[in-house]
Formats: C-alpha cells, sequence, structure tokens
C-alpha cells in the first residue's frame, strides 16, 4: 500500500489525487490503485467515502477520510497475511 505520509490532515483531494493520472506532467501516482468504475461502484456501496460536492460537477473528497481509508485497507492486507 502506498505511504500517506505526503497527504495533508486538513483540505480535500479530487478523484485524480485518489486514483492517480498518469497523463499529467508530472504524473500523479495512485494513492488507492482501483479503477473509476471500481471507485464509484465503492463510493455507490459504501465502500469508499462519499464525496463532498464543491460544485454543480465538482467532487472532492476529505483528505481525513482517504486517509483513514487508505489505514483501513492497509489494516485488512495485514490482517490476510
Amino acid at each position: 500500500m502506498k505511504e500517506t505520509n505526503n497527504i495533508q490532515p486538513k483540505g480535500y483531494l479530487r478523484i485524480w489525487h485518489i486514483l492517480g493520472d498518469s497523463k499529467s506532467e508530472p504524473p500523479i501516482p495512485p494513492l488507492i490503485p482501483v479503477s473509476k468504475s471500481t471507485w464509484w461502484l465503492g463510493v455507490k456501496t459504501g465502500k469508499y467515502p462519499k464525496p463532498v460536492k464543491l460544485g454543480k460537477k465538482i467532487a472532492a473528497w476529505k483528505t481525513e477520510d482517504i486517509h483513514n481509508l487508505i489505514q483501513q485497507l492497509g489494516e485488512n492486507t495485514n490482517e490476510e497475511t
């Protein structure tokens, strides 16, 4: 799982910060390596946190929620080994 020390404790992350963007310059590595459709299905089912609407077409996630999710996913990975 990706190290999360570079995540700020407050603020918001857009989807490309979470899922990565290999086409940006420089490329943004994923914090959670899943596809966009898998991410939105996880949001819908409650596996991943719901976004905060910052505008009509702007969704973002609380940095704290993503940090907690990454910790939770890391704990689940450690339990499986």
